[in-house]
C-alpha cells in the first residue's frame, strides 16, 4: 500500500507541481557532504563549493556590517575555545567574535586539526572586522568569516587545512593566499542554519475536544484549531510531522505581540500570516518568513470574548533571535494552517507563498485520505525532502528562503 501511495503521489506531482515547500529546510542528514575515503588537499586558489562565496550555493549574500552599537551585535558570540589560537592583533577581542554557526564549524575544525597533526592547533588570524580592513561587503564584517592557519604556520599543511575546513562544515572554503585559508558560513537566519523543526516542544495547540496539547504530543486522530482563507476558526485534522526531533536544542525567532500579549517561537524560514496595514481597502493577509516579520506589523491572534473565539490582528511588539529551546516540530494539518500559542501560522516554510505550498501538498493530503498512516518517524518527512529537491530544480533561488542569502526588511 505504501508503494502504491508513493507512486500515486509521484504521478500527481509530475503533472501538477509548479511550486514546492518544505517544513523547515533540508535539515538534519539531508544534503550532507559525503566524506571521501581519502582526504585530498585543496589546490592553491581553489574554493569549495565551486561557486562565488556570496551566492545561494555557498555562504549567501551580504546582510550588512555589524558594529558594536548596532542591534545585530547580539548575533555575535565570543569563542574562548582553548584549542584555538586567536591572533587578535587589534587587541580588542574582535577576532573571537563570530556567529554561532561560524563558532560551531570552527570548533569542529579545531578537533580535526589536532587529530590530523598532534601537537598542532588551529590559528585564527582574522575574524570579525569592525575596522574596515577587508573588501566591501566582506562577510568578516558580519562575523561569518575567518582566516585561518595552523599554529606552526607550516604552509605545506594549508591545502589539507582547507580540506579539513570543508569537512568541518564551512559553507565556503577558499585557499585564498599562501599565508592563510579563508572560510565562511551561511547567515544565522538561513534555512541551512536553522534547519529542522519549526516550533519548539513547549508550543501548544488547541484541541477540538477541549483543552490544549503540546505540539510534540500530537498524534493521528487529533483535530486542532486552525483557520480558513477568510480567517474563520475551525478544527482541522493533524496529519503528520513534516519534521520532528525530540532532543534537538534549536535557536528560534521570538515574536511577541502587544495586545493581546502572546509569544511565539518559530524558525526563520517558517511562514507567519501578517495582516494588511489598513483594514479598509487593503490587500488580503499575506504570509512572510518569520525572519522578515518586523515590529509594528500585525499578526493574527485568537481572542475570546463572551464565549466567542475569533482572530484579530495584534501588533508585533518585538522580534528577537537566539532563544534556545528543546525539541523541534513541524506539524501538518489538512487545512495547512495551525494556531500555535494562540497565534495563526502556516504549516509551511522555505517558499514565501502559502498557497503554492498548500497546493504542492495536495497529493499528500489525497494519499493520506485514501490510506491514513501513523505519524512519521523522527527526522525530515520523505515527501518534504522530495518537494524541496523539486523546488530547487523548478524555482528561481529568489523564490526560496535564502540558504545563506540576506532576508531583507519588509
Amino acid at each position: 500500500m505504501l508503494l502504491l501511495v508513493r507512486c500515486l503521489l509521484l504521478a500527481l506531482l509530475s503533472s501538477l507541481l509548479v511550486g514546492s515547500a518544505l517544513a523547515c529546510g533540508p535539515g538534519r542528514g539531508f544534503g550532507k557532504r559525503r566524506h571521501p575515503k581519502k582526504l585530498t588537499p585543496l589546490a592553491y586558489k581553489q574554493f569549495i563549493p565551486n561557486v562565488a562565496e556570496k551566492t545561494l550555493g555557498a555562504s549567501g549574500r551580504y546582510e550588512g556590517k555589524i558594529s558594536r552599537n548596532s542591534e545585530r551585535f547580539k548575533e555575535l558570540t565570543p569563542n574562548y575555545n582553548p584549542d584555538i589560537i586567536f591572533k587578535d592583533e587589534e587587541n580588542t577581542g574582535a577576532d573571537r567574535l563570530m556567529t554561532q554557526r561560524c563558532k560551531d564549524k570552527l570548533n569542529a575544525l579545531a578537533i580535526s586539526v589536532m587529530n590530523q597533526w598532534p601537537g598542532v592547533k588551529l590559528r585564527v588570524t582574522e575574524g570579525w572586522d569592525e575596522d574596515g580592513h577587508h573588501s566591501e561587503e566582506s562577510l568578516h564584517y558580519e562575523g561569518r568569516a575567518v582566516d585561518i592557519t595552523t599554529s606552526d604556520r607550516d604552509r605545506s599543511k594549508y591545502g589539507m587545512l582547507a580540506r579539513l575546513a570543508v569537512e568541518a562544515g564551512f559553507d565556503w572554503v577558499y585557499y585564498e593566499s599562501k599565508a592563510h585559508i579563508h572560510c565562511s558560513v551561511k547567515a544565522e537566519n538561513s534555512v541551512a542554519a536553522k534547519s529542522g523543526g519549526c516550533f519548539p516542544g513547549s508550543a501548544s495547540v488547541h484541541l477540538e475536544q477541549g483543552g490544549t496539547k503540546l505540539v510534540k504530543d500530537l498524534s493521528p486522530g487529533d483535530r486542532v484549531l486552525a483557520a480558513d482563507d477568510q480567517g474563520r476558526l475551525l478544527y482541522s485534522d493533524f496529519l503528520t510531522f513534516l519534521d520532528r526531533d525530540d532532543s534537538a536544542k534549536k535557536v528560534f525567532y521570538v515574536i511577541e505581540t502587544l495586545e493581546p500579549r502572546e509569544r511565539l517561537l518559530l524558525t526563520a524560514a517558517h511562514l507567519l500570516f501578517v495582516a494588511p496595514h489598513n483594514d479598509s481597502g487593503a490587500p488580503e493577509r499575506r504570509a512572510l518568513f518569520a525572519s522578515r516579520v518586523r515590529p509594528g506589523q500585525r499578526v493574527y491572534v485568537m481572542v475570546e470574548r463572551d464565549g466567542d473565539r475569533r482572530l484579530l490582528p495584534a501588533s508585533v511588539r518585538s522580534v528577537t533571535l537566539h532563544e534556545e529551546a528543546t525539541g523541534a516540530y513541524a506539524p501538518l494539518t489538512a487545512q495547512g494552517t495551525i494556531l500555535i500559542n494562540r497565534v495563526l501560522a502556516s504549516c509551511y516554510a522555505v517558499i514565501e507563498e502559502h498557497s503554492w505550498a498548500h497546493w504542492a501538498f495536495a497529493p499528500f493530503r489525497l494519499a493520506h485520505a485514501l490510506a491514513p498512516g501513523a505519524t512519521a518517524p523522527a527526522g525530515i518527512h520523505w515527501y518534504s525532502q522530495l518537494l524541496y529537491q523539486i523546488g530547487t530544480w523548478l524555482l528561481d533561488s529568489e523564490a526560496l528562503h535564502p540558504l545563506g542569502m540576506a532576508v531583507t526588511s519588509s
